[in-house]
């Protein structure tokens, strides 16, 4: 892993697992988290995820000390190094948002600049970035430490060199990639979302109950995880701005129920909110 590190811009559960999977494969991370509360709740899923390694035999407790060791939070991006490898934004899945996100983070010039978003276009948020061409899209998945594809979506000005950085990484973090072009929801976006889409619309209807729907996908299709628990992992407020970004590409396949809109409008957002289509307050 290149010496100069990563940065890792947004401490929620994707920015979690990405800066967990670049400690691993050695890189000294630095995560941008200016919430201090969400910056506490990072920490103490860092710890965990080292603790579940350690007790599955993956690390020992000096590699799973030396893993967090390699992580560290600062309050704002313009307390991240310059000049790093790469940089990764992770923050909600909304267009001015990101693109503020990604303008400071250009003025760091970092070598390589990467999105995690899993729906919004990459030539729209290249306007950002003052050198589009080290621009791309790096959707990873959650939980990012089991899954092992990470999907890279390139832009109309993401140069050839850059999508070759983007793929050296992903392979160094001991993960699959495949290249996309910049059509919104990609490919596994959309997939996974009308997956999810159809399970609330099924538990909606009443075909069966939501623990039902995700042994169907278990049982019968081997997911690892089913459509709605999963989707109480993404997070209910990301699956429905996701669905709306793609309901305006894609038309009305991709319109959120209304069991989705009205979760999200009584601030029941899955696991980090503690109750979602399931209860997570264990």
């Amino acid at each position: 892993m290149s010496a100069n590190g990563v940065s890792v811009i947004g401490g929620g559960t994707m920015g979690t697992g990405i800066a967990y999977v670049f400690s691993q494969a050695g890189a000294e991370v630095t995560v941008v988290e200016p919430d201090a509360a969400r910056a506490v709740a990072m920490q103490a899923s860092l710890g965990r995820a080292v603790a579940s390694g350690i007790s599955r035999g993956k690390l020992d407790s000096g590699r799973g000390a030396a893993l967090l060791d390699r992580i560290r939070r600062v309050s704002a991006i313009e307390e991240m190094p310059a000049g790093l490898a790469l940089a990764i934004e992770t923050v909600s899945e909304r267009f001015e948002l990101k693109c503020d996100v990604l303008r400071r983070i250009a003025a760091r010039h970092p070598a390589l600049i990467a999105t995690n978003t899993s729906a919004l276009s990459i030539d729209r948020l290249a306007v950002a970035v003052s050198d589009p061409a080290r621009f791309l899209g790096m959707h990873f998945f959650n939980p990012v430490w089991s899954i092992r594809l990470v999907e890279i979506v390139r832009g109309a000005a993401t140069s050839a060199e850059a999508l070759q950085q983007a793929r050296d990484f992903a392979a160094r973090i001991g993960k699959e990639s495949l290249v996309v072009r910049d059509v919104p929801g990609f490919a596994t976006s959309r997939l996974d979302l009308a997956a999810s889409l159809e399970a609330m619309r099924m538990l909606e209807s009443g075909v069966a109950s939501a623990e039902d729907i995700d042994r169907a996908a278990t049982l019968a299709y081997h997911h690892p995880v089913g459509p709605l628990r999963l989707s109480d992992i993404v997070g209910l407020d990301v699956r429905l701005d996701i669905a709306r970004t793609l309901e305006q590409t894609h038309g009305s396949r991709f319109a959120p129920p209304a069991i989705l809109i009205g979760k999200v409008a009584r601030g029941e957002l899955g696991q980090k909110s503690g109750q979602g289509f399931f209860s997570w307050n264990d």
